[in-house]
C-alpha cells in the first residue's frame, strides 16, 4: 500500500532505493525557469552542449525582472526567448502571468514531476505532481536529461476533516500548518494532504497552500487528482490530462497532522518570518499603510472575486494604499469581462501587470516604518525594499477587508458575499511561444550585462580562509541575496551580483 507520493516518486526512480532516508535518482518530466533565474540556467545548459532539451515539456517564464529602468533586464528576455527558440523550450512572454499560476492552470498534469528554477515550483502539487523547486544548475541537468537526486523523503499525511467558514481562508489553513510546524519542520518531509474536508477544496485553495508550504522548508506538498481536478482541468480545455490519483486505502506515512477546516480563524505571518503566526482578532484595529494583493500564493480567480466582493461600493480608506496583479493574463481578462475589475478600480486600487511584482520587490516598497499588508508567502526582512517596515502575510479577504477600513480589519465580521460568477472557460495562449520549428535559423541573443560562466577550479580536500562574517540563525535568500529592482537585473552577472550578498543584513 503506497502513499500518492510514493507512487509518483517510485513511478520515477531512475536508481537508488524507494526508502526513507536512502539517495534517489528521479526522472524529470518537465522543467520550469523564471527570469530572474532563468538566464544563467539557460548559459549553464548551453555549456553542457545541449542541443534539444531531453524533457517532456520545459517552460521559460518571464514574470520577476518585468521593471525595465535600464537595459539590463529587457536583455534577458531577448535572451530567454531566442535560446528558448533554439534549444525546444516553450517560452512566455513579459505580461502573460506568473510562472506558478500559468504553469498550473496551462501544463501542469496529474501523476508528473516537475523541478523549477523558483523555490515556489511546489504550487503544482495542486495538480498531484511531485513538483520541487530547485537551482538553475538542477534544472539545466534535469533539461539535459540527466536524473534529479534527493534524499527519500519522509511522507506526512495532512488530514483535512470540515468545511471552512465564511471570511476564512485556504491561506489560514497553511499559515496553521506554519503555525504548528515551523520554518524549519517540513526539511525532508512531503506533505500530502488527504481527508473529507478535500471535496470543498478548488484546485486554486489548493495551490496557495501548495505554493507557501515551501516556506515549511518541505521537499514538496501535494493533494489527489479528483473530482476537483477534472472540473479545474476541463475548464482550462485540457480534460485529457486528468486522471484520478490518490494513496492507497491503508497506505502508512511518516506521521499525521489534523487539522479541522470548521475551527480555523483567519490569521496572519507576523514580521519577519511566515510561521510568526497569530489571530487576525488580536491583531485587529492596527492601522495598515499598504494592502498587496496577488502574487503566485493568491492571484487566482476565485482570490480575486472574493475581494471584487468585499470592495464592491466600498473605497479604501484614505490613508492606504491597495494595489492588486491578478496572476495570469487568463484571469485579468474574466475580470474585466465580468466587470470585477472596475469594482477594483472604482474603489480606489491600483492596478499592477500580471506579475510577481512587489513580493520579489520590483515596486510598491511601503513607507518608512509603513504596515503592509500583503498576500505573499514571504516577508523576510527587507524583501519589500523598505527595511523598517512591518510586513504581514493575510488571505484576499483579510486584505481587503483591512484596505477598506484602512486598520487590520477581521473578514468573518464583516458582510459580503460568499458565492460569486463562476468562471467562465476561456483559453488564450497566443503569449506562450512554441520553439522554433528549424533551431538552426535562431540566433541567440547576448545582451552586455550577460556574462559568461565563471570558470571554476576543482576544490581542494582542505583549505584554510578567514572567517568574515557571523550569522545568526534564520538566515533567508532575501539576507543572502538581496531581492527588489537594485538588485535582480545583475542576475545573468555572478561578479556584479556578489556585491550584493549580504547587503541587508542587520548590524549590531
Amino acid at each position: 500500500m503506497k502513499t500518492l507520493a510514493q507512487k509518483i516518486l517510485d513511478a520515477h526512480t531512475i536508481s537508488g532505493t524507494c526508502k526513507t532516508g536512502e539517495q534517489i535518482e528521479i526522472k524529470m518530466d518537465q522543467t520550469l525557469t523564471q527570469d530572474a533565474t532563468g538566464t544563467m540556467a539557460y548559459m549553464q545548459l548551453e555549456a553542457m552542449g545541449v542541443d534539444q532539451v531531453k524533457t517532456e515539456l520545459s517552460v521559460s517564464y518571464v514574470d520577476h525582472n518585468t521593471l525595465q529602468s535600464g537595459y539590463m533586464n529587457a536583455d534577458d528576455h531577448a535572451y530567454l526567448q531566442s535560446v528558448a527558440a533554439k534549444h525546444g523550450i516553450y517560452f512566455s512572454k513579459a505580461g502573460n502571468g506568473i510562472c506558478h499560476q500559468l504553469h498550473l492552470e496551462r501544463f501542469a498534469k496529474p501523476g508528473k514531476t516537475l523541478i523549477g528554477s523558483d523555490s515556489h515550483t511546489p504550487t503544482g502539487g495542486a495538480m498531484a505532481m511531485i513538483a520541487i523547486g530547485a537551482g538553475g544548475l538542477d534544472v539545466a541537468k534535469a533539461m539535459a536529461g540527466i536524473p534529479y537526486r534527493i534524499t527519500y523523503p519522509k511522507i506526512i499525511e495532512v488530514r483535512l476533516t470540515g468545511t471552512l467558514q465564511h471570511g476564512v481562508s485556504s491561506k489560514d489553513i497553511i499559515l496553521e500548518l506554519l503555525r504548528r510546524e515551523s520554518v524549519k519542520g517540513g526539511v525532508g518531509k512531503i506533505y500530502e494532504y488527504t481527508g473529507e474536508g478535500l471535496k470543498n477544496l478548488s484546485v486554486y485553495q489548493r495551490a496557495t497552500i501548495t505554493n507557501m508550504g515551501a516556506e515549511l522548508g518541505a521537499t514538496t506538498s501535494i493533494f489527489p487528482s479528483d473530482e476537483n481536478t477534472r472540473l479545474f482541468l476541463a475548464q482550462q480545455q485540457r480534460e485529457e490530462d486528468y486522471q484520478p490519483l490518490s494513496a492507497d486505502p491503508g497506505a502508512v506515512y511518516d506521521g499525521l497532522i489534523e487539522i479541522d477546516l470548521s475551527s480555523l480563524k483567519p490569521a496572519a505571518a507576523c514580521p519577519n518570518s511566515p510561521d510568526n503566526i497569530e489571530s487576525i482578532a488580536n491583531l485587529a484595529g492596527k492601522k495598515v499603510d499598504q494592502v498587496a494583493i496577488g502574487s503566485c500564493t493568491n492571484s487566482g480567480y476565485e482570490d480575486l472575486m472574493k475581494v471584487a466582493a468585499i470592495l464592491k461600493d466600498k473605497k479604501v480608506a484614505p490613508h492606504t494604499s491597495l494595489v492588486i496583479s491578478p496572476g495570469s493574463r487568463q484571469v485579468m481578462r474574466k475580470l474585466i469581462k465580468n466587470g470585477a475589475f472596475a469594482t477594483f478600480v472604482d474603489a480606489g486600487a491600483r492596478i499592477l501587470e500580471c506579475t510577481c511584482g512587489p513580493c520579489i520587490g520590483m515596486g510598491q516598497s511601503p513607507k518608512s516604518e509603513g504596515v503592509s499588508l500583503r498576500t505573499f508567502n514571504r516577508n523576510f526582512y527587507g524583501r519589500s525594499g523598505t527595511l523598517s517596515a512591518e510586513v504581514y502575510l493575510v488571505s484576499p479577504e483579510t486584505a481587503a477587508a483591512s484596505a477598506i477600513a484602512g486598520y487590520i480589519t477581521d473578514p468573518t465580521e464583516i458582510v459580503y458575499e460568499d458565492a460569486f460568477e463562476k468562471e467562465e472557460s476561456f483559453v488564450d495562449d497566443s503569449m506562450i511561444y512554441a520553439p522554433h520549428p528549424d533551431p538552426e535559423q535562431v540566433e541567440i541573443v547576448m545582451g552586455p550585462n550577460i556574462k559568461p560562466l565563471p570558470i571554476n577550479d576543482a576544490l581542494p580536500n582542505a583549505f584554510k580562509k578567514r572567517v568574515v562574517i557571523k550569522l545568526e540563525d534564520n538566515i533567508t535568500t532575501d539576507h543572502i541575496a538581496p531581492a527588489g529592482a537594485k538588485v535582480l537585473p545583475y542576475r545573468s552577472n555572478i561578479e556584479k551580483l556578489s556585491t550584493f550578498v549580504f547587503e541587508n543584513n542587520k548590524k549590531d
